[in-house]
């Protein structure tokens, strides 16, 4: 749907009540007050209020979660997880806020992926080691 007024965003709405399943991409903002029983690709914000639950991955801009994710998160900007948010999955966002009383059951990443360092490699190479003894050949 086009918004035809300029200065007013598009906000997809998810009501108290409703279900969706399957995978839900916008390129606006989004509010899951019901469920999503799938993923959600949202390229503004996600905002999931206290009676949203997302049963799957969630990607979004930013995201303020006060309900229950299901499923890994993975913010390109700022995560806001308030004191009723539930996430049962992995956290990857660059900034994270966090209230007293959120609960989180899976690994947190945090950082801007630019900027961190490339990752060294655990082999070596050992092609021009040779094993010496006490006695020539």
């Amino acid at each position: 749907m086009k918004n035809d007024t300029p200065g007013q965003p598009n906000i997809n709405m998810i009501s108290s009540g409703s279900t969706l399943s399957g995978t839900l991409h916008t390129k606006s903002d989004l509010r899951v007050s019901g469920t999503v029983d799938g993923k959600v690709n949202a390229e503004g914000k996600c905002i999931v209020s206290e009676s949203g639950l997302v049963k799957g991955d969630l990607q979004a801009k930013e995201a303020d979660i006060a309900g229950t994710v299901e499923g890994e998160v993975s913010v390109s900007n700022k995560l806001i997880l308030r004191k009723t948010a539930k996430v049962a999955g992995d956290i990857a966002t660059k900034t994270l806020m966090v209230e007293e009383g959120a609960q989180i059951d899976g690994s947190c990443k945090m950082g801007d992926p630019s900027a961190q360092p490339a990752k060294k490699s655990a082999s070596t190479d050992n092609k021009d080691f040779k094993k010496t003894t006490g006695s020539p050949s």
